[in-house]
């Protein structure tokens, strides 16, 4: 990373974690680092945490494709995102001085709500019913009908978010240099009225998914953006693609995407 010099460090605020990193800060700053305390002024971003830490750090950050993001797991493993522990300095070191780093880029999925501006998410996203009270999607690609669901609601997931919540149900794990995303049910009811695939489908990125809410009593439900949510009145549509915006992550040589799943998993 001989142009990128400038790094901000995502983390809480504890006592403890602050002065973990006054030492990260003090052994970057020996290398050559300067630490900045505006992330809108670093083009390296550092989340130090787990993977629900690093998502925070891209959403917080604002999606910047301008520039890295890196993972430092503070848990005993590491993480689908973080491919650094917090308390082995030295392979950090090690890394970053003999060019052991690889840069991944991770796709993201574009989401707008009826007429409102876009926003995004690196690992899903995800609608739900707010109430004990299942409701009824109508589910368009292209802008073509596709199938009327009726369930708890979806999950819409990218390649690397595919070994999260969409893992859970069933879906399938995509290899992340594939740019597509997932579309995965949850609790789907099938019978004379309502008729849906029943499987998890994957759609290429030049495709538009729209989910319309059928507005049948359950008017309140629950979108998520990765480890986030929020309640909506009244959504009417709900529109999913795979945005113009790559997240680009450090990562080790020795460290990929699948070893990383065969960690976790296996």
């Amino acid at each position: 990373m001989p142009n990128r010099r400038n790094v901000y460090f995502y983390h809480n605020k504890s006592s403890e974690m602050l002065e973990k990193v006054q030492h990260l800060s003090e052994i970057a700053e020996r290398y050559s680092f300067q630490i900045v305390s505006d992330f809108r002024q670093a083009n390296v971003i550092v989340s130090i945490g787990g993977d629900g830490t690093f998502l925070q750090a891209v959403r917080k950050t604002g999606f910047r494709d301008d520039c890295l993001y890196a993972g430092i797991s503070t848990t005993g493993n590491l993480n689908m995102y973080c491919d650094f522990h917090l308390n082995d300095t030295s392979k950090m070191i090690e890394a970053m001085t003999r060019e052991q780093i690889e840069v991944r880029r991770y796709p993201t999925i574009e989401i707008t709500l009826d007429n409102t501006p876009s926003f995004y998410a690196l690992n899903e996203l995800s609608i739900r019913s707010s109430i004990i009270k299942t409701f009824v999607l109508e589910v368009f690609i292209d802008n073509i009908h596709f199938e009327t669901f009726r369930g708890d609601g979806m999950v819409i997931s990218t390649p690397t978010g595919s070994t999260a919540y969409n893992k859970s149900v069933n879906g399938a794990v995509v290899d992340p240099t594939l740019p597509c995303f997932q579309v995965s049910e949850l609790g789907s009811l099938n019978n004379n009225t309502y008729r849906t695939l029943g499987s998890p489908f994957i759609l290429g990125s030049d495709r538009v998914l729209t989910l319309k809410v059928v507005q049948d009593g359950n008017n309140f439900p629950t979108i998520g953006m990765d480890n986030e949510a929020m309640s909506m009145r009244h959504i009417e549509s709900i529109q999913a693609k795979l945005s113009g915006k790559i997240i680009k992550t450090v990562k080790l040589k020795d460290n990929s995407f699948w070893e990383k799943v065969k960690r976790t998993f296996l």
